[in-house]
């Protein structure tokens, strides 16, 4: 699609929503913390956009998340550890973005993740020891 502008914040009254895909378009600004109220969402798809800023802490209080894909943005600031609070993620792809820091031990926590795709940001330090926890990632 060719959607543009901001994502609106209003979006938060879908309080049924389990999939939120607005990927491949040109939004720009950034991911409004007001989608940290979608409760019953399971899969955030906002890859292939034009968004900027950080990525919201409050993004940690999507619990019933499973797939986060944020990849070709141009996202910066850290990796929030509030991610490790989503313990039914299986999925996190955000490639592509200027994410800066570490990556963090959190992270560790999510017991379910299967794919963790941090490539072409950066980010520095060490892998954190507690990744070697997460026995279904299969990709790193």
């Amino acid at each position: 699609n060719m959607l543009n502008g901001t994502i609106p914040s209003a979006l938060d009254d879908l309080t049924n929503l389990e999939l939120l895909q607005l990927d491949d378009n040109y939004f720009t600004g950034t991911i409004p913390k007001e989608l940290s109220n979608l409760a019953k969402l399971e899969r955030l798809f906002l890859y292939r956009n034009e968004l900027t800023g950080t990525l919201p802490m409050d993004l940690g209080n999507l619990t019933n998340l499973e797939i986060l894909l944020l990849f070709d943005n141009e996202l910066n600031g850290t990796i929030p550890t509030e991610l490790g609070d989503l313990i039914n993620l299986e999925q996190i792809y955000i490639a592509s973005n200027n994410f800066s820091g570490t990556i963090p031990a959190e992270l560790g926590n999510l017991t379910n993740l299967e794919d963790l795709d941090l490539v072409e940001n950066k980010l520095t330090g060490t892998i954190p020891t507690q990744l070697a926890q997460l026995v279904k990632l299969e990709d790193l």
